[in-house]
Parts: C-alpha cells; structure tokens; sequence
C-alpha cells in the first residue's frame, strides 16, 4: 500500500504526491533500502571490476573498440563524487554498468559472426527529439503505433542481443520481455507514481539512448545520480563515435529482427544535432519545442518523487541547482545547431499546435518521410492517442511556488534566447 501522504489525491485521475520534501515510506521502499545497503557495501566503481564482471557473466572477452575505457572510468569517477546518492543509486548504476559492458560483448561477439551486419543499410529514420518531459514519449510511440514502422521496445533496448539463456522455450517465448516485466513490476511497487512520468512497461517505446549508452556515453547518467564531471566532459567531447554506435545497434537489431523504416527518440538529440545529422543524412527530424518552465516543473517533481529512494537526503536545492542550467545548455546547443539539419528534412513542432491539432502535425511528418499515411493508419494512431492521453493513467499536480519555491517568470527568465528563436508560447504563468 502507499501511504496516504503519498497518494495526496481527491480525485481517482489526479495526484498530488504532497510528501516531496519530506517523504513518508512506505514498507516496500524501506526494505529495499535496507536490502540496498547491504548490496552497495561491497560495490566497488571501477573500469576492471566492472568489465571482468561482464567478461564472467557471458564468456566473451572481445569489447571492441577501446576508446570507451576513458569513458568508463569518469563515469565510475562522477558516480564515486556524488555523496548523496543512496544505497539503492549505487547497487542499480553498478548493476546497469555490467550490463552495458555485457551488452557490448554481445554485440562485438555477433558483428564479429556475421560481418555483413555492418552493411546493412538504415534507410531515411525518422528521429524525434525534443526537451524532455515535453511529450517526444507520447509522439514516439504514436509514430510507433504504424505498424510499418520498425521501432525499440524497452526489452528489447534492454538486451538488443539475447544471452544463451534468452532463448525463446515452449514455456517462455521471449525471456526477455518476461525480465523486463519483473523489472518493470519492481519499480511499480517501489515508486509506483513513475509509471505515469515515465513509462517502462516490456512494450513501451525506448529512447535510443540505451543504445547509446552501450558506449558508455550520452547524457543517461545525469538522470540516474548527480554527476557534474561526466556532464562536462560528454559535453566537450564529439559524439560522432557514439553515434556511429548507435547506428551498428540498429543494424544489428535490423538482421535479428528484419528491416523496416526505424523511428527513433532521445531529446539529447536536441544538443547533438550535427552528429546526428552525419550519422543519418537522410532522415526525417521531428524537433519538438515546448515551454521550457513547462517541461521543467516536471523533471523538478520527477526527481524530487524519486529522491525518496535515489538520494540520501531530500533536497530540492539539488534539482533546482542542476536541472535548469542542464536545460539551458541543450537548448543553446539546439539554437546554435539548428540550421544543419536540412529544411526539406525537417518539421518543428510545437506543443499548443501539437495538442491543438495533431492529424495535421502528422500529415506534415509523413509528407516529409515520404510515407502515405492511409486512412487505415490515421485510424489505428487515433486508437492510439484514446488509449494513451495524458489522463489514461493519472493526472500529477505540479506546483512550482509550493514544491520548489520559484515562479513560472523566475525559471523561464534566462530562456529568452529560445525564445527568440522558436515561435513558442508560453504555458506555465
């Protein structure tokens, strides 16, 4: 059960989680920080600990390029600095660490099989990118509800190539999904308001930053602990490696699973736009563009719910001193970068227009793919967009004077430059 202070809610679809600051657990959440403890005291965040742990786990030794070592180590170096992550932090960044070094074992091992993989073409993506928390999600996986396209669920961004034991059995026909669901349930219990943030059921539609993150890089790790030193040294780094990465996944997922026309989304695309563009000259680009205080709020809540289990201590100076600024160097990089991406390949779209009128945005998406949208799919998106509005599952209070202490004005003062740029209204007063 979750404790009245944390349900805070009158209405079935609203939530107001009224214990941010001071949270009250729950039974679950305190034996899994119990539980935690004992698994962080022997973890130990280094580059050889944590590769002989994914050498052991599947048999391989080959990682490939070694570049991803330096990368490696200012991760285990960034989460080590962070004194207010808790038990539970640490014990899932280090489980999360072994499994993209196994992951990347895997997908050396089956490149090195089947070399032909590396030809294999990833013909005209569409790729969304946007703030996050500023409905790319919801966009992705409406795109992704046209069954011609070819997109990433979560157990499958998860473990893009299955281990031995992942094989599919008369009892089980795909082990994989089945994990993810345990681990999907896992979280639902222990923090069970993330479900409405931010979905990780088996099927829900993946970022493509998992793929990255086999590399050991994007911008992941900002969100999982408080990692100031990976932020800048990720961000004074070309991410043309890592993108290529990212690529060599699709083929490998193209060959295990046959080709379609992939959608992909991650809003660091938003601050990487030229090495995005390189990797994918011919793509279709969806640049979502929102209020940021709108998309803030959220992330400050977002973090600040999860901080219960994911800090130490609760302290709303810790989002409010990161998050802002982390939002302001992305939207710079997109302001400075937009004009890369060619304009026959490119739709900005804005989140009143989006809400206003989406059969419209859509049109315009698939008029510059090149793909007909059909009176039979426009369809199946409508099913689509009933069945996963906003209020499906909840709808959460935010409060920005009340929870963190600041004005609407006060946080979207410093984004005038974006503004400027983008024709966005504003949402939040």
């Amino acid at each position: 059960m979750v404790d009245s202070a944390q349900k805070g809610a009158t209405h079935p679809n609203v939530i107001d989680i009224t214990d941010l600051h001071h949270p009250v657990l729950d039974e679950i959440q305190k034996q899994v920080l119990a539980g935690a403890e004992a698994a962080a005291a022997h973890i130990v965040f280094e580059p050889q600990v944590i590769l002989a742990a994914a050498m052991a786990q599947t048999g391989l030794s080959d990682f490939g390029a070694q570049d991803f070592q330096e990368r490696l180590a200012v991760w285990c170096q960034s989460i080590d600095e962070d004194e207010n992550a808790s038990a539970v932090t640490r014990a899932n960044l280090f489980q999360m660490m072994i499994r993209y070094a196994a992951t990347r074992l895997r997908v050396e091992d089956i490149v090195k099989r089947h070399p032909e993989i590396l030809e294999i073409p990833i013909e005209r993506p569409i790729i969304v990118a946007g703030l996050p928390r500023s409905g790319t999600t919801h966009l992705l996986g409406l795109l992704a509800a046209d069954r011609r396209f070819r997109s990433l669920p979560w157990w499958e961004a998860i473990a893009p190539v299955a281990a031995p034991d992942e094989t599919p059995t008369p009892q089980d026909s795909n082990p994989r999904w089945t994990k993810a669901e345990q681990g999907w349930r896992t979280m639902e219990s222990i923090l069970p308001y993330m479900a409405i943030m931010h979905e990780f059921s088996p099927d829900h539609i993946s970022e493509d930053i998992e793929l990255q993150a086999v590399d050991f890089s994007s911008y992941l790790i900002e969100w999982l602990a408080l990692v100031p030193r990976w932020r800048d040294y990720y961000l004074s780094h070309d991410q043309s490696g890592t993108y290529a990465y990212l690529r060599k996944c699709m083929q490998i997922l193209t060959f295990l699973n046959g080709p379609n026309r992939w959608v992909i989304k991650c809003p660091q695309h938003m601050e990487q736009l030229p090495a995005l563009y390189k990797t994918f000259p011919d793509a279709t680009f969806v640049l979502t563009h929102r209020d940021p205080v709108g998309s803030i709020r959220s992330q400050l809540t977002m973090y600040t719910y999860a901080a219960r289990m994911l800090r130490k201590t609760v302290d709303i100076a810790e989002p409010l001193g990161y998050w802002p600024d982390r939002y302001q160097r992305l939207l710079r990089a997109c302001v400075r970068d937009r004009d890369v991406l060619p304009a026959d390949q490119t739709i900005d779209v804005y989140f009143d227009e989006w809400t206003q009128a989406p059969d419209r945005i859509l049109r315009e998406i698939y008029r510059i793919a090149g793909v007909e949208l059909t009176d039979e799919a426009l369809a199946e998106l409508h099913r689509y967009l009933a069945e996963h509005g906003e209020q499906s599952k909840g709808k959460i209070v935010y409060d920005l004077e009340r929870d963190f202490l600041v004005t609407a004005e006060e946080l979207r003062r410093p984004f005038g430059f974006y503004f400027d740029r983008f024709d966005v209204e504003v949402e939040v007063t």
